[in-house]
């Protein structure tokens, strides 16, 4: 069986077979998403602490181990967000970088598909991973759907961002608002009815701003228009 943790006994075949797993997922998917993967699987192995589960490096360091600069950094970091595969731990500050999280059950899930392609023994080694059926449900009328990654906006991914930290308030509130334009530092965004942007604006709009942030420090501003 294999332990959501992997020290310990036996640590490394099982963080063998969580690599093997992600290999498999990024294989069966399209190019984009491949490069995500391998940039995350990557990561994983040159600077993840898997017996912390801590994930400390800053976006220079990050930028110069994928081969890219810091903006697609901060993007690709946003989609791994996005994805629940990253969780923040505790927000960057002054001289202080991001610590992240990885969510092994969440990546687990993701790739279960693909478990039967590398074999039936490994497979079978897999089966200790966490079953969705097991996920404590949402307090929402419905399944709330992710968001929409393809066309790479900095709302896109945002969204993305908010899904995972409260899907219950996106669902009901933040999923509504559409991308209207960019200027500049203002991102406009628009609501559905006068009262849904008052909603926002009252009780969400710090969380927006963060967001948007987090992926393009270039938003100083968010305008919500009706």
């Amino acid at each position: 069986m294999l332990a959501m943790k992997p020290v310990g006994r036996n640590a490394s075949a099982r963080k063998y077979d969580i690599l093997t797993a992600l290999g498999a997922y990024a294989l069966a998917r399209g190019k984009h998403e491949q490069r995500l993967v391998l940039r995350f699987v990557t990561l994983m192995t040159a600077r993840y602490n898997w017996a912390r589960d801590e994930l400390a490096v800053g976006q220079r360091e990050i930028a110069a181990l994928w081969s890219v600069d810091e903006r697609t950094v901060k993007r690709d970091m946003a989609k791994l967000r996005g994805l629940g595969w990253l969780v923040v731990k505790r927000q960057g500050a002054r001289g202080r970088v991001t610590q992240y999280g990885i969510a092994l059950e969440t990546v687990l899930r993701a790739t279960k598909p693909q478990w039967e392609a590398v074999g039936p023994d490994f497979a079978l080694r897999m089966q200790g991973a966490p079953e969705p059926d097991r996920v404590v449900a949402l307090p929402t009328a419905g399944a709330v759907r992710a968001p929409d990654l393809s066309d790479g906006t900095e709302w896109a991914l945002a969204q993305a961002i908010l899904y995972q930290e409260d899907q219950s308030s996106f669902g009901a509130w933040l999923s509504a608002l559409c991308r209207v334009e960019r200027a500049g530092g203002r991102l406009t965004l628009k609501a559905p009815s006068r009262f849904h942007a008052a909603y926002v604006s009252t009780h969400l709009m710090g969380r927006v701003e963060a967001a948007c942030q987090a992926v393009d420090e270039g938003v100083t501003e968010i305008l919500l228009i009706v």
